[in-house]
Formats: C-alpha cells, structure tokens, sequence
C-alpha cells in the first residue's frame, strides 16, 4: 500500500507538471507580511490605483488616482491610509495570508478568524475595505498625509514634476486641505491660479494665443473623504515613515463588532469655486448608496469579462527558476492587470509607475523624497515610451482602455495646431516627444538658455531636437482600432491629417527657408533637419518617419475612406506622393535597411533602422525582403551595440516579427522574469522608474507577436514560438475575430475560433524553418 500511495503521487506530480496553468495559479499569495511599501501589492479599478501591503500588524494601501497634477504637475497621491485593529489578529505571521485575486480583482487578507476584503469598484471611484470577524473587534482608520504643510521641493525632487533640472524659482508643494467632517475624514488639493502651464506659454513665446489655448491644471481640485459605518473621529497624531513626516487623521469604531466597512470616495473637478467640488463629493456620497448593493457584483462580473477576453498562460513548469517559461506567462497576466486598473481614466497610464509607484528610497537610497517623487514628472507624456504601453492592448482585446490615451491626443490637438501658427504660419499638429499634458514640450527639455535667434519652436535639446513623428504611433492605433474591432473612428480622422499636413507643410517651408524649390528632384520632400527616433540626430529623411507616414497614409485611406470628404481624400493622395523612398546600405556585401540617408551623431540607444519592422510592419514574416530586415538585425553594428532587454527596450519585438524563434526567446525570458521584488512585475527602473510599465508593455506585445501576427488576409500562428513551450493563448486579430489555441507537447489544439469563418485564414508555422518563413510571401 506504501508503494502504491508513492507511486500515485509521482504519477500525480508528472500530471501537474505537464499542465498549463489557469488564471488563479497566477494569484499572488503572501504568508508573511511585509517590510515596507516596496514589498505592496497592486489593486485598482477603473482609474484608482492602491499599494497595499501588512507591515508590524497594522494594513497600509497608498491612496493614487489618473489625472491628480498639482501646479507643477507632479502627479500627487491622494495620501495612505493605515488600518489597526484590537484585539490584533496581525500581530505575528501565524497563518497570516495575504491574496492577489486575479479573477475577482481584489485582495484577501485572512488571519485568526478575521477577513478583510480591499476592492475598488470598477465604475465609481470609491474604495471598499469590508471586514468581518468571529470575535468582536475594534478598528482605527487614518488618513496620512505628508501634505498638511507646504513642502519646498529642491534639486532631483524636482524630477517629479515639469520643471526637472531646471526650476525658476522656489518650487513649493502646496499643503492639502484636511480636517473632520460629517464624521469622516475630508481631503483635497486645489491648484493655484497660477502654474507651470503659465510658465511654459510665456516662455515658449505663446502669449498670444493664450487665450484659446487648453489649460487642464488650473484650479484643478482633487481629493475625497474616507467614511466608516459606525466610526467617529478620533484625534490627530504625527509620525514618520521612512524619510517623510505626516499627519494622521483618525476614525475609530464607536464599539467592537464583528463587521466593518471603510469607504473612501474620491473626486476630481476643474472649478475655482471650492463648493462646486464640494457639492459633487457630496453628490458621489449620497447618490452611491443607490447603487452600493450590486457595485461589488457589476465590479467583480468586469474583473471575470477582462481575463475571458484575452489571456496568455504558459507551461508549469518551475516557476521559482529565474527566466523560466511559467514566469513569462505569470508576468504578462500581472502586467495586464495593473494596465486593467486605469482603464476608465481621463489620462494615460503613465510609463514611469503608473498609479503603483512608492516611497522613492526603495528604487534609488539616495532619493529620500516624498512618496509623490517619480523620475520623469508626472504630467510630463515621453511618447516613446507611452506607446509600448498602449500597443498590446489591441490583440488583448482592451479597446475601451486605449480611449484614455488616444483621446488624450485629441485633446491637445488645439494647442498643438496653435504652436505651428504662430511659430511657422503653416497649418498641421507640431507633437513634441517630451509632452506635456496640456500640449507643449516640457519646459527643462526646451532649455531656458536658448540663443536668442533660436526657433522658438523648436526644443533646444540634444536629444528631442526634430523628433515629431511619434505622435503616428497613436495615429496607428486609432486606425487599427477599427481594423481590429470596427469600432467607429470618425473623430480621430482630422487629427490624423493634421498630423501628416504638418509634416507636409513643414518640411516644405523649411526647404523654402533654405532654397527655391520646397522638394527634390523627384518631387519629394527633403526631411531635414530630422530624427531617426531619439538616436541618429540632425537625419536626412529619417526611415522610421518615411515608415510613418507611408503607414498611416495608407491605413488612413483603407480604413477611413468613406468618413472623409474628396477634398481629404485627394490631399492624401497627394501627400502620399511627397514620400520619399527608404533608405538602404550594405554591410558585409549585404543590403541592410538604413537609419536614415544620412546623419551628424548619434545621442541615445534605439535601433531606429529596424522601425519598418516595429512599429511599421512593413517587413517581417510572410513580407517580401525579410532576408533584408534580418541582415540588419544580425549585421548592423548599432543594432548589435544597442541590443537589450531592458526597459522600452524592443529587440524581443524586432525578433518575433522576423520570425527570429531562438531570439525572442531569449529577450523574452530575459524581459518577463520576475522583477525582484516581492510583487514579481514591479520591474525597473530600467531608465525610468518602478514599476516600469513600458517595460512590460514591450514585454506583452512581445509575446504577443511571437503567438500570432496577420499578413494579407492570413492569421500567423506560433510565428516565433518555441515548440516545447506549452502555452495557451486568447488573442485578437483583425476583422473582430479572437483566436483561442493551446499548444500541448507539439501539438496544436486551435479550440475556437471567431468568427468561425476565419479559421480557413489561420496558417501553423511551428514547424517552419527559418528559410520557409524567409519564402512565406
């Protein structure tokens, strides 16, 4: 009987190992509490975002919210909240479990008989804490806040905010309102009239236009008010946490119960009248009760339709080993996820932490700041890195989360279109890289030391000078929204062409500026001074912007031909035959794909030679001159030099697109390994700040292409994907069609297929070599 029961658990232990894991083995389980902040846990919902963590016995969750800029823009958290109870049931790690649950969306935290459930809900910004007990217990509630004096920010603190390197003057955080009320806790910043939007339009030399210019920060007012069933106030205190000093304002239960319940309801307004927001605080209060008994429900019912619609699980295999297979497949769920907990913001998740960042000390010891400090600013938009972010939500299906990032474009077309009147008096949308969220370049980026006859509508910077063109990146997406699921894109279709008029217009009247004609002997127009991404400065007709606007030319007219007028129509087609042809050279007595025709230096790390091939898709598997793009990515010395899978680093991407099995699958690996930190995604900094989520976007889109790409009419399966790795894959395509598959021990299962139609497109290239894929077109 022994031998047999031995016998069975190995045979059970081979079984479990050949599995491939469902969403709830990716659930973060914790069995002991953590040291500090760095050691929290993610949870969010529709643009709430908390860190939550157990440390000495008491609950902690940092307090974040999309679109809360002060004056300078540095983007504030609304402040922490601690939890203690008596009799304490967290008082050692006896049993003590802390739970990620993926499926519901929200965190479990059970010991001795006692629960406590944290969710946000979806639809409402408002924060549930709901615990329950076998023992009557007593709990304390208290806002934090290192906000309730004016606080001067000086040197790298700065980084957090617009000004960076480069403030003008005595920078100063402004204290937050906070006091007692209607026996809760009522918090809120308001901006000053005065703000770095002000600084900006005057020192950019846009006073004129002042007034028909977009100001989003101005009187801007955000905060809330935390309330507990049968809790009262009960005193301030003072304390320290880690390097920053704050106040506490606490709530206590009137007696000790077996049931709790903490809300904080949360609220955002533009007014300068301080009641206005205070009158729709109130409104959130009161009119939430009407809907409170099935926010749970609707909430967790979002939280079960987001991970049905699109997931990535991969083989279980030991998930503990660093780059193990089972580790990628974790990764991509959790990156997901937190992308999942801005979905319904006004503004973009944000490269550089999103809503998850934290005490600063923990990601560099030398920046002892406040818990609001991120490098890179907070209303501060770096496109190039904004994009990695957004991309993957196409094949995950997410399109109702990009509406925060593309609308945000839309709303700064105005300043954008402004900028190039009064600077150059030509039409089209002048989008700089380094972006601020009211539609100018940054401030430091700009440079205050300018010369004095230097365009005042360029950036004076070594780095962003010329680079305009990534803004068609998001033009990509909001085309390829419609491409993917027919949404209806007719309001992006003027900012596209403003987009392309003002590369047209503007490299015309430079041309004029220099000479007679505004094009070249073919009729082309000469793109320079220019830039090859942020890498080859001063380019002659950059190949990632000839790539650009090939692209989206093109998709403007597939795709949204019938919503423009003949006059758009022929304006395009026009334009389209202004576009210079790319640019190619050899290496090594083969063609490679050049970064530009020509260049005067190189300042940054990005393979701006393989752009045709990410973003552009305009080589890669089943494409003609595939030979050509893998040339580049094997002989290009750049490439070799930069090559990397740090941060927004893409050479996992370049790899699947060209079918590169064995490469991509070590960026891959390389990429989505677990962080190093307790919650495994928390990667970075990178070059930017934890959690990096341009480094796990990168990552998604990664896999994502290695599982499955289009190429005229066909749907590529396992284009990159190594054949012993078992994986289970939801993905979008074109045409409204998801593609479910599962991959077990080499053989393919294609489980479902939708609409059924399109199965007919589906071609399995996990057994083609190299040189097939090469010939595949």
């Amino acid at each position: 009987m022994k031998y047999l029961v031995v016998f069975m658990i190995f045979c059970f232990s081979l079984f479990l190992e050949g599995q491939t894991p469902v969403l709830e083995d990716y659930n973060q389980v914790w069995t002991s509490q953590s040291e500090n902040a760095s050691e929290s846990m993610p949870l969010g919902g529709g643009d709430i975002g908390l860190n939550v963590w157990v440390e000495n016995g008491n609950l902690y969750f940092y307090v974040s919210r999309s679109g809360t800029f002060d004056e300078h823009n540095t983007l504030l958290k609304l402040g922490r909240v601690k939890v203690a109870l008596s009799p304490n049931p967290f008082q050692d790690n006896n049993r003590f479990h802390q739970e990620l649950k993926l499926k519901d969306g929200y965190i479990l935290i059970t010991q001795n008989n006692t629960e406590i459930k944290l969710w946000v809900d979806v639809y409402s910004p408002v924060i549930h804490l709901d615990l329950k007990s076998k023992s009557p217990i007593t709990m304390k509630a208290s806002y934090e806040s290192w906000r309730y004096k004016n606080r001067e920010v000086k040197g790298k603190a700065n980084n957090a905010n617009s000004y960076k390197w480069a403030p003008q003057g005595e920078i100063l955080t402004f204290k937050d309102s906070i006091d007692f009320e209607n026996n809760g806790v009522k918090f809120y910043h308001q901006n000053r009239d005065q703000t770095v939007f002000d600084v900006a339009v005057k020192q950019q030399k846009m006073e004129s236009v002042k007034g028909q210019m977009m100001n989003p920060i101005k009187h801007l007012t955000f905060g809330g008010i935390m309330l507990g069933k049968g809790m009262k106030p009960s005193g301030m205190y003072s304390g320290m946490y880690q390097d920053t000093d704050f106040k506490g304002f606490s709530l206590e239960s009137v007696k000790p119960a077996k049931k709790h319940q903490l809300k904080l309801y949360l609220h955002t307004d533009q007014n300068e009248n301080i009641n206005i927001w205070n009158d729709g605080l109130q409104n959130l209060v009161s009119s939430y009760k009407l809907k409170e008994k099935k926010a749970k429900k609707e909430t967790f019912t979002w939280w079960n339709q987001f991970w049905d619609r699109s997931f990535i699980y991969t083989q279980n295999n030991d998930g503990s080993i660093k780059d193990s297979v089972y580790q990628i497949g974790q990764n991509y769920q959790l990156f997901r996820y937190m992308l999942g907990c801005n979905a319904y913001g006004k503004y973009p998740t944000k490269f550089n932490g999103g809503l998850f960042t934290v005490d600063p000390v923990y990601t560099n010891s030398d920046l002892n700041f406040t818990p609001d400090f991120r490098n890179w600013g907070g209303g501060t938009m770096t496109q190039q890195n904004q994009r990695l972010v957004y991309f993957p939500m196409l094949k995950s299906g997410d399109f109702d989360m990009m509406k925060s990032q593309l609308d945000y474009y839309l709303s700064l077309q105005k300043n954008a279109e402004l900028r190039s009147k009064v600077y150059w008096n030509h039409k089209g949308a002048s989008f700089t890289e380094q972006l601020e969220n009211f539609g100018l370049p940054n401030p430091a980026e700009y440079d205050w030391k300018r010369p004095e006859d230097y365009d005042p509508g360029m950036q004076h910077n070594a780095w962003l000078e010329y680079q305009w063109d990534t803004v068609f990146e998001f033009c990509k997406m909001m085309l390829e929204q419609k491409e993917y699921a027919n949404l209806n894109i007719e309001k992006y279709n003027p900012f596209i062409i403003s987009c392309l008029r003002f590369f047209d217009e503007h490299y015309q009247y430079l041309a004029k500026k220099r000479g007679r004609k505004t094009l070249d002997a073919n009729g082309h127009l000469v793109l320079y001074p220019g830039s090859a991404v942020e890498t080859y400065k001063m380019a002659y007709n950059a190949n990632s912007t000839i790539s650009a606007l090939k692209v989206i030319s093109e998709k403007l007219l597939n795709v949204s031909s019938k919503e423009l007028s003949i006059e758009d129509i022929n304006y395009v087609k026009a334009f389209q035959t202004r576009i210079p042809p790319l640019n190619f050279r050899e290496i090594d007595h083969h063609k490679v794909l050049a970064p530009a025709k020509s260049w005067e230096r190189i300042n940054n790390t990005e393979a701006a030679q393989l752009y045709p091939v990410f973003p552009w898709k305009l080589y890669g598997v089943g494409k003609p001159d595939l030979d050509v793009a893998h040339n580049t990515y094997f002989l290009d010395e750049d490439v070799l030099k930069f090559r990397s899978h740090v941060g927004w680093k893409q050479d996992n991407i370049f790899a699947a697109h060209l079918g590169l099995t064995n490469e991509a699958a070590k960026y891959t690996l390389l990429k989505m390994t677990n962080s190093g930190r307790r919650f495994p995604s928390f990667c970075g900094p990178g070059f930017d700040w934890v959690p990096d989520h341009n480094w796990g976007g990168s990552g998604m889109i990664g896999m994502q292409d290695m599982l499955l790409q289009e190429v005229n009419g066909k749907i590529l399966l396992f284009p990159a994907w190594p054949k012993e790795w078992n994986v289970h894959f939801k993905l979008h395509a074109s045409q409204n069609t998801v593609v479910e598959v599962m991959l077990k021990n080499g053989k393919v299962d294609i489980i479902e297929v939708v609409p059924e139609e399109r199965r007919k497109d589906i071609q399995n290239l996990l057994l083609f070599t190299l040189d097939e894929k090469i010939n595949l077109n």
